[in-house]
């Protein structure tokens, strides 16, 4: 009897052990190990890509925010601010009492077909949306400039960037908006254009973030 009591004993505190050390390894040295290197080699990336601004954390280079007015009594949906560049389309993202578009706490693809009437009359409202905003005196946009990505959501509807030629056709109605040439904001956005990856994988991007900050930099300088 003493000794199968001694045997439980032994296995008990053997395995006491064992959970011990795994804790220790795998739930403190090695979560130590891997951040200490994360943070010595890509420190940015680590830390969630932030983007920065007058030395404040205003973002992340990964995620899109949305630019918009204030609600006003009785919309559910803001109108945007026009005197910023705009993302693309949020109508993948999901929304409850709790949950709100780019709130960060859902995130998703509309999952509507191709041949959707849904989709296909969110595309339409959408092109009619971009080619009003951004017609302003002297330059109207035409039909044929409003490139996909101004009028469809990304597969996580927290696209951060846009195309080159959606950033280009909004080049005048900020121009317009903030007092600024097109010259000027033209500049901006070739600055804030980035290539393909090793020159040839992916497509030119431009950061909506990234390139708003700039643009406010501009505006409070000029």
């Amino acid at each position: 009897m003493n000794n199968s009591v001694s045997n439980t004993a032994r296995l008990l505190w053997a395995g006491l052990r064992a959970l011990l050390v795994l804790t220790l390894v795998t739930g403190v040295i090695y979560p130590l190990v891997v951040t200490g290197i994360a943070q010595g080699i890509f420190p940015g990336k680590a830390n969630g890509s932030e983007i920065k601004s007058n030395g404040q954390v205003v973002g992340s280079s990964l995620i899109g925010q949305s630019y918009n007015l204030p609600l006003k009594k009785g919309q559910e949906t803001p109108d945007p601010d026009l005197k910023w560049f705009q993302g693309r389309p949020q109508n993948g993202l999901g929304a409850n009492s709790i949950n709100t578009q780019y709130k960060l706490i859902l995130s998703g693809a509309t999952n509507l077909s191709a041949d959707s009437k849904v989709l296909v009359q969110q595309v339409k409202d959408a092109k009619a949306a971009v080619i009003k905003d951004n017609s302003v005196p002297g330059y109207t946009v035409e039909a044929s400039q409003v490139p996909a990505d101004a009028v469809t959501s990304s597969g996580s509807g927290l696209d951060p960037d846009i195309s080159p030629a959606y950033a280009d056709l909004q080049v005048h109605r900020i121009a317009e908006k903030n007092g600024l040439s097109v010259a000027q904001v033209q500049k901006l956005v070739d600055e804030h254009t980035d290539g393909r990856t090793l020159g040839f994988i992916g497509e030119p991007t431009v950061n909506v973030l990234e390139l708003n900050i700039a643009l406010k930099s501009l505006v409070t300088k000029s």
